[in-house]
């Protein structure tokens, strides 16, 4: 006879830690929000704000922001951080680009972030549909900047190239977390691969900028998080963000720790020191967290750099 411990049954694997009081989003607008919605509803359009639970998603739509998920819902992946679905996705809808195009034109976007699932079953890994998406945003959306959130296109040679020959504004690739939890964390992905991505994406166009963040909070120590700041600035990274791994569920990668916000402001000025062009560095941090804002900060802090080098 099987005795069952009833304490036992349904217990959580990894029990999400209760979040401290720092860790709160804002609704700043609800008309905003609400309008924002409809745009991206109507155009059946999918954002990682959604998928992927983002916790500035009220603060974010509330201004008209939005970063939109390309290529559908359903990622070939199974990173144990992210709360985006996997499986196998669905063909890849002709439309998107057009579609995409328009909703950037009804929020009227001064600055657009397009990410996307990754897609290893593609030969290219979306390479050509990413390049298309940019375009078509360019040609309908001229005053627009645009930035894209890519895969790592692992094993898919140098089809990365199309994406940057459609020239995007900020080419960002998220290294996530450091190289011993890439096993556990990032299965499908390789430390060294993301690395030379952003630096050949650098390698072929130097005026893009580039970009890549890292979660804190996965187990990792801060040697290890100071030498992926080496790695990436090695890598001519411009732009670092670091924010907090906030666990989506019990099957999720356990939270280690919630670091505090004087720890992520200590971490931002170790960044700051060793030269990148711009740090975002808090608990809320995310990939497009005032990307708008933060991309005028670039521009602005490369105007000054270009300034002090011509004169010295």
């Amino acid at each position: 006879m099987i005795i069952r411990h009833p304490e036992k049954v349904n217990k959580p694997i990894n029990p999400i830690k209760k979040k401290p009081r720092w860790i709160r989003s804002k609704l700043i607008n609800s008309q905003e929000f609400f309008l924002t919605k409809s745009i991206v509803n109507q155009n059946k359009l999918k954002t990682v704000c959604q998928e992927a639970n983002c916790p500035n998603i009220t603060e974010c739509w509330s201004k008209r922001h939005a970063t939109f998920l390309i290529m559908g819902d359903t990622c070939t992946r199974a990173c144990a951080f992210c709360d985006v679905i996997t499986g196998i996705p669905k063909q890849l809808d002709s439309l998107e680009p057009i579609k995409i195009s328009s909703a950037i034109k009804k929020l009227n976007l001064r600055h657009a972030v397009i990410t996307s699932v990754d897609r290893d079953d593609l030969e290219d890994g979306g390479a050509q549909h990413f390049y298309k998406v940019i375009t078509e945003t360019r040609k309908n959306n001229p005053e627009t900047t645009i930035e894209v959130l890519t895969p790592d296109f692992l094993r898919k040679g140098e089809s990365y190239k199309k994406v940057i020959e459609a020239k995007p504004d900020v080419f960002n690739h998220n290294i996530e977390t450091v190289p011993s939890l890439y096993k556990k964390v990032r299965p499908g992905s390789r430390y060294f691969a993301s690395l030379e991505l952003l630096k050949n994406a650098k390698k072929i166009d130097k005026n893009i900028f580039t970009k890549s963040g890292l979660m804190v909070g996965l187990g990792e120590n801060k040697d290890e998080i100071l030498q992926v700041m080496d790695d990436l600035k090695s890598a001519e990274v411009d732009f670092l963000t670091i924010g907090q791994y906030l666990q989506p569920s019990v099957k999720h990668h356990p939270l280690h720790r919630y670091y505090k916000p004087h720890e992520f402001e200590e971490l931002g000025n170790i960044a700051k020191s060793k030269g990148f062009l711009l740090v975002s560095s808090s608990p809320l941090t995310r990939s497009s967290y005032h990307a708008d804002e933060d991309f005028a900060k670039l521009q602005k802090n490369r105007m000054s750099q270009t300034n002090a080098q011509s004169i010295s």
